[in-house]
């Protein structure tokens, strides 16, 4: 750690590698939606298609609307689509449609070399998803790139214009966000690193395979929605024993969505507020980022100051290439 030269709390740095960025995107662009995960409710879609449309040139399979039980197809035709995406020169970024569960499923299928192995192909291009997108986030920054934690399209059209012009601006400009995201602060200290990390749920899933990015010296983000406190605390404990707290800086913290016990005699706030401090990290709880009414996107892989002091989340670099 490093002393401020304002006296301030010491600095919690990382010199973790930077990330790879993809050029930035204009309106105009070849836009792809995929549906790696679970099953879409057509008329979510639809309101959040129009809003790509507005924007950029929107291409979909309307195969992305098939149904294999809890998933959009089989892992066949989820694994094929986003390959296909990846691998397509004129798609600039890659937009998922919802979350749900299925993603981990077709990580073999994509970055079967992950950790050290080969990029998905052609150039690096950006994914935006949120929730069981996470695992898809973690392969990339696994092979070293940035991608967007934010709204997927079956969100997107709930979504404040404030957060859908953030979002169009992440994608397109190449300047710092000038705005910290503001928070709750629950333990004091600076941190410094790329944000890494998503929802917690799926997160612990990945501990113990190649999928799982380095955390060393990250800003961890951790959000989650439907897990009474018990489950979380199992799976805080899960990161805990795997030594995960030991190796990040620092903790941002999102929303934690229906995640409260009917008629228990504690909150999940008390919960949290507890697991948080015997990591004696910096953190910054109750950013709207994830299942809640607002999800702010947020550019994982990316630099961020996060002060745990005065709850803010600083970005400290942009999310493509200047």
């Amino acid at each position: 750690m490093t002393r401020p030269r304002d006296g301030s709390e010491p600095t919690r740095a990382s010199g973790a590698a930077r990330f790879v960025k993809p050029r930035p995107l204009a309106p105009g662009d070849r836009v792809a939606v995929v549906a790696p995960a679970g099953p879409l409710d057509r008329e979510s879609m639809d309101a959040g298609l129009r809003i790509l449309a507005g924007r950029y040139n929107v291409s979909w399979d309307p195969a992305l609307l098939s149904r294999t039980r809890y998933l959009a197809g089989d892992d066949g035709r989820r694994g094929a689509e986003l390959a296909a995406a990846l691998a397509d020169p004129e798609i600039r970024a890659i937009v998922a449609a919802r979350g749900g569960y299925g993603a981990m499923r077709i990580l073999p299928r994509i970055w079967p070399h992950a950790n050290g192995g080969p990029s998905p192909p052609g150039p690096a291009k950006m994914l935006a998803g949120f929730s069981d997108i996470t695992a898809l986030h973690a392969a990339l920054q696994a092979a070293g790139q940035v991608s967007v934690h934010g709204p997927v399209v079956t969100q997107l059209g709930t979504q404040p214009s404030a957060v859908v012009e953030r979002f169009f601006t992440i994608l397109e400009d190449g300047m710092v966000p000038p705005a910290p995201i503001a928070g709750m602060p629950m333990v004091g200290g600076v941190a410094e690193g790329p944000l890494l990390g998503g929802n917690l749920s799926v997160l612990t899933r990945l501990l113990g395979t190649p999928w799982l990015p380095d955390i060393d010296g990250a800003v961890l983000l951790l959000e989650d929605v439907g897990e009474q406190p018990y489950r979380i605390d199992r799976m805080w404990t899960h990161l805990r024993l795997a030594g995960v707290f030991d190796r990040v800086a620092g903790l941002a913290l999102g929303d934690f969505t229906d995640c409260e016990t009917p008629g228990a005699e504690f909150t999940l706030r008390e919960v949290l507020s507890g697991l948080v401090a015997e990591t004696r990290l910096p953190c910054v709880g109750g950013l709207p980022i994830g299942h809640g009414a607002v999800n702010v996107p947020v550019a994982l892989g990316t630099r961020v100051r996060l002060d745990g002091g005065v709850g803010t989340l600083c970005f400290l670099e942009p999310a493509v290439a200047g």
